[in-house]
């Protein structure tokens, strides 16, 4: 019985209910050997079943109509309407991720990244009581959780010498797959969000390009595998002073 190696992939397909006969008896076998790994794939099923039942009825439902023309106009950028958006998309997302597992995707759009970024600062930032997942303190189980999701190392930058303190981050839905998103903030309240994807190719190109969604400015490039997105609702020179440094920090 081939059940030396059991991957955690195959961990989530057997909590979803998608393995076949044969290999689920022997992951059912092997999980009867590893208790802890067990209460993880009945919780990952509880998980499934909870949203299934809150949320299929929803992904049933035909998208609002006011939706669809706020998809349509992606040049008039409104952070409530993006919230909705995000929202609505978010539903969907989420439960396809935990419930339907990961899905072959194709490239992901550079020109996609600044409005996605901008759109996840626009609706996360102006909270007060919840603004991240994990806050600061759990700095270490936040950059683990994240970089285990995302399947690739993630450093967070430190910005205090630039005027800036980590906040914490979330972990978001994003068109291939999950994003990170760190959260800083100054002494007077402004701030600021780095986004971050991975990407499956090796980009080159590391140029800066600005792109400015209503309110908010929002740096962005490519580096190896990682798409970066830094958005805030300052002045340009600053975001592009803090940029540089998130920058220098991930390439010392």
């Amino acid at each position: 019985m081939n059940i030396a190696h059991v991957t955690e992939e195959e961990l989530h397909a057997y909590a979803d209910g998608r393995l076949d006969q044969a290999r689920r008896g022997e992951v059912a076998a092997w999980l009867a050997a590893h208790p802890e790994m067990r209460q993880s794939a009945t919780e990952w099923r509880i998980q499934n079943e909870r949203l299934h039942a809150g949320f299929d009825p929803v992904l049933d439902e035909p998208v609002p109509s006011r939706l669809m023309e706020a998809a349509r106009r992606p040049a008039r950028f409104s952070p409530l309407r993006a919230a909705a958006v995000v929202a609505w998309l978010a539903i969907g997302g989420v439960a396809g991720f935990v419930t339907r597992g990961y899905a072959p995707q194709p490239a992901q759009s550079l020109a996609a990244l600044p409005r996605q970024a901008a759109v996840a600062h626009a609706v996360y930032s102006p909270e007060v009581r919840h603004p991240v997942e994990v806050g600061a303190a759990e700095e270490s189980h936040l950059v683990a959780w994240l970089s285990k999701r995302l399947g690739a190392e993630l450093k967070p930058p430190r910005l205090s010498t630039l005027g800036y303190e980590l906040v914490g981050g979330r972990l978001l839905p994003g068109e291939a797959g999950p994003v990170a998103q760190f959260m800083y903030q100054d002494g007077r309240g402004q701030r600021l969000t780095l986004y971050v994807r991975t990407d499956k190719q090796d980009n080159r190109e590391t140029a800066f390009r600005f792109a400015q969604e209503g309110k908010i400015g929002v740096f962005y490039w490519l580096d190896g595998r990682f798409g970066y997105a830094l958005s805030s609702e300052v002045e340009k020179a600053e975001l592009l002073r803090v940029a540089t440094g998130v920058y220098k920090q991930l390439n010392p």
